[in-house]
């Protein structure tokens, strides 16, 4: 009889990737396969859900071919995916409209709506008023009702892959744990919706989910399913967690004060803690479930702080990078920065391109200031690498305040911008803590897979299976005299941040007034 093994399925901004792995953590076969994003309007991101399923379809298929292995081997099978977006659905499973991405700020114009209940929605959810589920819920209620209307459950997109392979129907739509802080409408400690935030937003309790463990599990492939995917029909699907809970535990990042930086599309830098302890005061801080009962995250990110890189890449490196492959594009970045003195000359950047998400922003835009004519295209782009850097710096002096109890041995990095030495190295200069990479390429469906594991048995102590999985390689240690030249650094970001702000919304508004070139 064939060895049984674990499905893990990742629905990312940028792409799908599913993997299979034995239950030693080895990779067997996986696939991946882009996605594709709609621009609408300004400020507006979208992805149809029906080609959301359509990849995780083609990348199950196709990850078992490469794996070789027989389907009724693959013990079970879980999916993580993006947060804080909203999907919608009508009674029997359809979309009603295309997914709400989490970069789309179109529901900026009702967060005056929720602010004055900032503190309460805060306190319980764990997320401030930002551009996630309940802003989102109240903005397509007042802005497109006959699509709420016909709006049965909302639900993401995790849920609505596993949900349609299961064949559910509307009234066993779930959300689990790991996302439930970005609705805003929870009561996230007792895991339950709260119906003080839903009564004072007049959002029907009927048209949410209910709330699920990531391992419980929720269904199993139909016949259906089983015929499009080359999956066994039967198979049991995990309910799965949000991309950064199961990253973290594909990391390993499980005990308290394990830091954890996911340096992907989102620059997303987070603490494992074992309390629940909303930021009231600042309201940048998240406070979250993780998978492993009992423990939660401290977390906080830039809003496509890794597309910042992308975008420099295609607009900066034509002329010499447009012909070599994206890695060595950006190693060639890495090479010129790294010859730029620490804090880039004088040149400071703001990495919010698209708006801030924590605290909301959605007209704050990108910056670089202090560039003269002896700057180069070297001095800009370790700026950018800096800049993240910075904002880490603030997160974590707010999440030691609310946990002052830990002591921050090292971060681990994971995502495409951890194979960066030189980033990393900036990080643990500016941060004053050692960084080091996760040896696995792919955690995240690593996580899915041992979320898998646990809903049927496979292993009991999700704990110490994560750690006992997830080497680190790459370490570097902070250096002393750089951390004291990066200080005033970080200071002096956080000035220029607050400093500039109003006059990026006057900037955006003459934007916006603007029919098009002259």
């Amino acid at each position: 009889m064939a060895e049984p093994c674990l499905l893990g399925v990742d629905l990312g901004t940028m792409g799908t990737k599913a993997a299979l792995y034995d239950l030693e953590g080895k990779l067997l076969g996986d696939a991946y396969e882009e996605s594709i994003l709609r621009y609408p309007r300004v400020g507006w991101v979208e992805q149809d859900l029906e080609e959301i399923y359509a990849s995780a379809v083609n990348c199950i298929g196709l990850a078992r071919e490469r794996a070789g292995v027989d389907a009724g081997s693959i013990a079970a099978l879980a999916f993580s995916s993006q947060m804080s977006g909203i999907g919608m659905i009508d009674r029997d499973w359809r979309p009603v409209a295309h997914y709400d991405s989490w970069l789309d700020t179109r529901c900026a114009a009702c967060l005056p709506l929720l602010q004055p209940e900032a503190e309460t929605m805060t306190a319980l959810s764990g997320c401030p008023p930002t551009y996630a589920h309940a802003a989102k819920v109240v903005w397509w209620q007042r802005n497109q009702p006959e699509a709420f209307a016909r709006t049965a459950k909302f639900i993401v997109p995790l849920a609505y892959v596993a949900g349609k392979l299961a064949g559910l129907k509307a009234e066993d739509a779930y959300i689990d744990l790991t996302c439930l802080h970005f609705s805003g409408l929870s009561d996230t400690l007792r895991g339950c919706w709260s119906a003080e935030l839903l009564d004072r937003f007049a959002i029907p309790s009927a048209k949410l989910p209910q709330i699920v463990s990531s391992t419980r599990v929720i269904g199993e492939v139909t016949p259906e399913a089983a015929r499009i995917t080359g999956l066994r029909a039967g198979t049991p699907i995990a309910a799965g967690a949000g991309d950064q809970a199961a990253a973290s535990l594909g990391a390993g990042a499980v005990s308290p004060a394990d830091v954890f930086d996911s340096a992907g599309t989102a620059s997303v830098f987070s603490i494992c803690v074992d309390q629940f302890r909303p930021d009231l005061r600042n309201q940048v801080v998240l406070a979250s479930h993780g998978v492993i009962p009992g423990t939660f995250y401290a977390l906080s990110f830039i809003n496509g702080g890794g597309l910042n890189l992308r975008w420099f890449r295609e607009q900066f490196g034509q002329a010499d990078l447009a012909s070599v492959p994206v890695a060595d594009a950006y190693r060639a970045l890495d090479r010129l920065a790294a010859a730029v003195p620490p804090g880039s000359g004088g040149t400071l950047f703001i990495p919010h391109l698209q708006g801030r998400v924590l605290p909301p922003d959605a007209k704050l835009r990108g910056l670089w200031t202090g560039f003269t004519w002896a700057h180069s295209r070297a001095h800009l782009y370790r700026a950018m690498l800096e800049a993240v850097a910075y904002e880490y710096a603030y997160y974590l002096n707010i999440e030691q305040e609310l946990h002052p109890e830990l002591r921050c041995r090292e971060v681990r990095a994971i995502g495409g911008g951890a194979a960066s030495a030189l980033w990393n190295q900036i990080k643990s200069d500016v941060l004053d803590i050692p960084y080091a990479r996760v040896s696995r390429a792919e955690v995240g469906t690593w996580g899915s897979a041992m979320i898998a594991g646990a809903a049927v048995g496979i292993f009991g102590d999700l704990g110490a299976t994560a750690r006992a999985h997830a080497g680190l390689s790459g370490r570097v240690e902070p250096r002393p005299d750089q951390h004291r030249l990066y200080r005033p650094y970080v200071e002096l970001y956080r000035k220029i941040l607050e400093g500039y702000s109003a006059h990026f919304g006057a900037l955006t508004d003459l934007a916006d007034q603007a029919d098009g070139p002259g």
